[in-house]
């Protein structure tokens, strides 16, 4: 119990007065009675230290606060497959008979769920649809988990498919990086029961920037070309732009400067023509020309390339309001080009900017590389 709080409220790099603060703050605002500040420090104190269990009314608004699952907040280890409790033969039986009832209809609400929760993600952050979330995953994974004929497994798969990786990439901006690894085997799993090659591959590319994170980018250079591989000639055109977006990406950071470039290219001569950035065969795509540009800009800053400011300052330019946390990342992107050419005023304007986007958003993958990128301040 003990360092599950501890560790979550870290990853934040909260103190314990913030989480205070924070607590108080998400009462005020959703009308909730707590304790006084006085016996909040010490709740907190023993919270962490055993003392004293976390109660739900108390853990509901750590969850939001902190984008964390119960098992995070508790210390507890994750369970990696749903389990079944089943009464005997009867029970179980009727639970595969309701999951032989989930219709075409049924399928479309989980996708419709899972759109909803992106949409909100985009605009608001992770951390405050935890539960939601973790409520919407367990839904679908019971869901297959009784279903025993392929016609009814397979669209249950795919919308698990979107769904855990959803989930993975909001994880991973919480920083709680094994549940992100935990969701993306969730997903690949899923997609390949649904025999989804490019929800496979979407599900490898982004599970590429754990590696990335953690330290690994010449491992995740394989890995997001394996995607690739996968992927094969079932991909859209606007998915195998953004893959080779992504390596792009990687290769840079792994200091492949000419392999970066040639994915670069590949990515723009691949990406559909127009406005149309959401990709209908892949809903949890958006590209075009404006967030490639961004994208491209991006790849360069990392390459310390002059021109990278060129493209970051058009991106900016073209950005949608709605795509907070992407446009939190834009600003990174732009302090980081312009430290590359020694112009620190305008490094630490985008970075005030970028600190203000990630505090609304919750991003803690945010924050840790505007700190990495203050240091060279």
């Amino acid at each position: 119990m003990s360092s599950g709080l501890r560790t979550v409220r870290n990853a934040r790099e909260w103190s314990q007065e913030r989480l205070v603060r924070e607590i108080e703050r998400y009462a005020h605002q959703h009308m909730l009675t707590i304790a006084s500040t006085a016996s909040l420090r010490v709740y907190v104190s023993e919270w962490e230290n055993g003392k004293r269990p976390i109660s739900e009314r108390y853990a509901k608004i750590l969850r939001a606060l902190l984008g964390a699952t119960d098992d995070e907040l508790h210390g507890r280890p994750a369970v990696s497959v749903t389990a079944i409790e089943a009464d005997g033969y009867d029970e179980l039986v009727n639970r595969i008979d309701a999951a032989r009832g989930v219709s075409v209809t049924m399928v479309k609400t989980f996708m419709d769920q899972t759109e909803l929760l992106r949409t909100v993600d985009r605009q608001m952050g992770a951390a405050s649809l935890i539960d939601q979330m973790t409520g919407h995953l367990s839904t679908l994974e019971d869901a297959l988990t009784f279903a025993v004929l392929p016609e009814t497994r397979r669209p249950v798969a795919r919308a698990l498919a979107g769904a855990a990786t959803l989930a993975a990439w909001q994880a991973l901006d919480v920083g709680a990086v094994e549940r992100a690894w935990r969701h993306y085997e969730l997903g690949k799993r899923a997609a390949k029961e649904a025999d989804e090659p490019m929800y496979l591959a979407h599900a490898m590319a982004e599970q590429a920037y754990v590696l990335c994170d953690a330290g690994r980018p010449e491992v995740a250079v394989q890995l997001v070309r394996d995607a690739q591989h996968e992927g094969g000639r079932m991909m859209s055109p606007r998915l195998q732009a953004w893959l080779y977006a992504a390596e792009a990406e990687i290769c840079a950071k792994a200091g492949l400067s000419q392999d970066c470039r040639r994915a670069l290219d590949s990515a723009m001569r691949l990406l559909p023509a127009g406005e149309e950035a959401r990709d209908p065969d892949m809903l949890s795509i958006f590209l075009n020309q404006g967030h490639l540009t961004r994208w491209q800009g991006n790849v360069l800053a990392l390459l310390g390339d002059d021109d990278a400011v060129d493209s970051l300052y058009a991106a900016l330019d073209s950005a949608d309001s709605t795509f907070v946390r992407a446009t939190a990342g834009l600003r990174c992107d732009l302090a980081q080009a312009h430290l590359a050419r020694g112009e620190y005023d305008q490094a630490h304007t985008h970075l005030r900017e970028a600190r203000l986007l990630a505090n609304r958003t919750g991003s803690v993958r945010h924050r840790r590389r505007i700190e990495q990128l203050t240091q060279r301040l």
